[in-house]
């Protein structure tokens, strides 16, 4: 964080200064923040937040001990450091970040990338930062760190050296991403997709469209909007923004664009084409729906005017999405295990199980091991369904589903034409691995996926040997 007195501190997030004794209103901070106790060093502010399941303020200690040079809490705590009393400490958090990026702004060159989406939020974060780093100081947010309190906390890490920061900006409801371009108003958004993740809880999918265009109806014409030509609620959204349109995706409008995509168990190729030119472009990671991510950050880096060519190099070199996204395993010589189980949407499922298909091709074994797909209230039963009877009609091997959350996919299967034994529920996920382990062979690839609340996580480490 960029060094502020206790003083800005207090201004900027409405509350009130309790100095500690060692301490005035123009001692300064420069650390980083969190709301974590266990991540606080030496020098760091600490936000004591109230949660669901617990209290941020009984861990003020823990973070004092750790070294927190500066408490913002609701309450008064009885620690011998300098406290900010605010009356809301995610408002607090919010405040602060927007004055620290508006400071930076004001001293010097920062451009602010926005990126959204029902999926490849993160990927496309990790593709980008690949990119961006080769060119100048970057702050890209840890991780999923995309909520009301994740975004702040990394704009918050920010300094005045910083050219470039990356903002994913999640939600799960409509006015969540409004708040936060209200923090930080892009110079770049990325709208990646509109689909059927989160639905549940926004309350269908034109509850989902509304809250990912308020990422592009609050910017003013001198931004960009970044928008996937392929996906016609993202493409409605070019009505309602006065900023510049710019397209990506296969369509052929897009500019640029991606051509002859190729997808093997090695990573995935295609060709990037734009008006200037066109360029091969090898991605190490798996699956061809990551193409779509990779030519939305190169989209980026070509109005932040950098050399294709660069970052091209750079998306090629990035190994993974993201720990346990359609992250590789090899357990043992000729085995393939693909560990997807941090989150699953319907649209992710698909790619992933598309992925699982195209790889397989040749007279490989394909395994399914398969989770529930969460949040998607009354969407669930029809889209696990649909689940069931696409991997059969993919040709998949053997599909294991895990969990009664899941049953859909397993009943929908077997509805399909899957015969016995091709398809099995099973409770746990121990019970999936007692079932795997020890008979896969040479030629084998096992795609785990699910939500992350399923918990087969641990399962695709535990099958890819890495637990």
């Amino acid at each position: 964080m960029i060094a502020l007195t206790y003083a800005q501190v207090a201004e900027a997030c409405a509350g009130e200064l309790l100095l500690a004794p060692t301490d005035t209103a123009s001692t300064t901070v420069s650390g980083g923040a969190d709301t974590d106790s266990r991540l606080i060093q030496p020098g760091s502010v600490f936000f004591a937040m109230p949660g669901e399941h617990t209290d941020g303020h009984l861990f003020a200690h823990a973070a004092v001990e750790n070294g927190a040079a500066l408490l913002i809490v609701e309450h008064p705590v009885d620690e011998a450091v300098t406290q900010i009393v605010v009356a809301d400490g995610v408002v607090a958090l919010a405040a602060l970040a927007r004055a620290v990026v508006a400071l930076v702004r004001a001293r010097g060159r920062l451009a602010v990338i926005g990126i959204t989406g029902s999926n490849g939020k993160t990927t496309t974060k990790n593709l980008l930062r690949s990119i961006l780093e080769q060119a100048g100081p970057t702050v890209a947010p840890r991780g999923s760190f995309n909520n009301h309190i994740g975004a702040p906390l990394s704009m918050l890490g920010i300094t005045e050296e910083t050219e470039y920061l990356i903002v994913e900006m999640g939600a799960s409801g409509e006015g969540e991403i409004a708040r936060l371009v209200d923090i930080v108003v892009p110079d770049i958004a990325v709208v990646l997709k509109v689909g059927l993740a989160h639905a549940g809880e926004f309350g269908g999918i034109d509850a989902t469209q509304r809250a990912k265009s308020e990422i592009v109806t609050r910017l003013p014409a001198t931004s960009a909007a970044v928008l996937n030509a392929d996906d016609d609620r993202v493409a409605a959204m070019a009505g309602l923004t006065a900023a510049r349109i710019v397209w990506f995706g296969l369509d052929g409008r897009a500019d640029p664009r991606a051509e002859d995509i190729e997808a093997t168990a090695t990573g995935t190729s295609f060709t990037l084409v734009t008006e200037e030119g066109s360029y091969p472009v090898r991605l190490r990671i798996l699956g061809e729906h990551h193409v779509m991510n990779a030519i939305a950050a190169l989209a980026v880096a070509r109005e932040l005017g950098l050399d294709l060519p660069v970052a091209i190099t750079a998306i090629e070199a990035v190994v993974r999405a993201e720990r346990w996204r359609m992250e590789v395993l090899e357990p043992r010589p000729g085995v393939t295990v693909i560990n997807d189980a941090y989150n699953a949407s319907p649209d992710s499922m698909v790619a992933a199980l598309k992925t699982l298909a195209q790889i397989a091709r040749g007279g490989r074994r394909s395994i399914a091991v398969l989770g529930e797909m969460a949040e998607l209230g009354e969407y669930a039963r029809d889209e696990h369904d649909r689940i069931g009877r696409l991997i059969v009609r993919l040709n998949v091997s053997q599909l294991i589903v895990v969990g009664h959350g899941a049953r859909h996919i397993h009943n929908a299967a077997n509805l399909e034409g899957s015969w016995a034994g091709e398809s099995v529920l099973v409770d746990t996920a121990d019970e999936a691995f007692a079932l795997l382990d020890g008979t896969l062979v040479a030629g084998d690839i096992v795609l785990v996926k699910a939500s992350n609340s399923s918990g087969l996580r641990g399962l695709g480490d535990r099958l890819g040997g890495v637990a």
